[in-house]
């Protein structure tokens, strides 16, 4: 996937206890609709994903996560490059044969599916699993330990034969608030080492919890997940500025106008190839 500007991936969850959206577009007909919508804003990828990752979800059974992201990756598909946001195999097997074009991993394991398929792969870090990962996360170094683990899954990702390969560092799983930061300030490092290898930078920061400190008067509770646009903001145009070559958003058309002003100028990306 090639654009003249950092590109814009926009989420649609089809999940009931997604910690942003929750649930609002469960339904397949709410889901595609919903993603047309993003599409409409200037979405240049659709990540379609029904299992949560949220802090403390718990995992969903192979066969109701199938039936919920098949109906929209096949919807989705002929109209706009599709991610499903998956750690099955077999999910990631049956998205692919529905049109999936990227397998969006958080846990990491999944280059060989990529491999098989022929399809990209995105090398994301997560200290734990989504029920505990949020406990009592400690690293020596983040940025280090965190860098140092996708670049590896992601040369051998690469090394199998995975033509398209994207590293994350994994904002918000099993990482504190400190943590988050701390990856963000230092991104242009797993920048400059991705670009010297030929992967590209995935960052998903929108609406996190670490977020909503930022957007409350002090002493109040934390801004609720729809009121942190200003923060998302801010971080993902932090990260573009910084070597992010994708940003996984929920508020796509913002996102868009602020790729466009951090890139070389507005353009047409270039479709991912059938």
């Amino acid at each position: 996937m090639v654009t003249g500007r950092p590109m814009v991936m926009g989420i649609v969850n089809v999940t009931p206890d997604s910690f942003s959206v929750g649930g609002r577009f469960l339904g397949p007909a709410q889901a595609i609709a919903h993603g047309r919508r993003l599409v409409a804003e200037g979405a240049d990828l659709i990540d379609v994903g029904g299992e949560s990752s949220r802090p403390g979800a718990r995992p969903v059974a192979e066969a109701e996560e199938l039936r919920r992201v098949l109906p929209v990756i096949e919807a989705l598909a002929p109209e706009v490059p599709v991610s499903v946001d998956t750690v099955k195999p077999a999910v990631a097997a049956a998205a692919v044969a529905a049109g999936a074009l990227v397998l969006n991993d958080i846990s990491g394991k999944l280059w060989p599916v990529a491999a098989e398929h022929g399809v990209g792969w995105v090398s994301m870090h997560m200290q734990g699993t989504p029920p505990d990962m949020q406990r009592d996360p400690r690293y020596d170094d983040v940025a280090a330990e965190v860098f140092g683990t996708v670049m590896a899954r992601a040369r051998r990702a690469a090394a199998a034969g995975v033509a398209e390969v994207w590293v994350d560092p994994g904002i918000g799983f099993g990482k504190t608030s400190v943590h988050n930061l701390t990856l963000l300030a230092r991104l242009g490092e797993l920048a400059a080492a991705a670009r010297a290898e030929g992967f590209g930078v995935l960052v998903g920061t929108s609406r996190k919890g670490f977020l909503g400190a930022f957007g409350a008067t002090p002493g109040a509770e934390p801004s609720a997940a729809a009121d942190r646009l200003e923060a998302s903001l801010a971080t993902a145009v932090h990260a573009m500025v910084h070597g992010a070559t994708v940003i996984r958003a929920h508020d796509v058309a913002p996102t868009v106008i602020a790729a466009r002003l951090v890139g070389p100028g507005p353009t047409v990306p270039d479709r991912v190839a059938a």
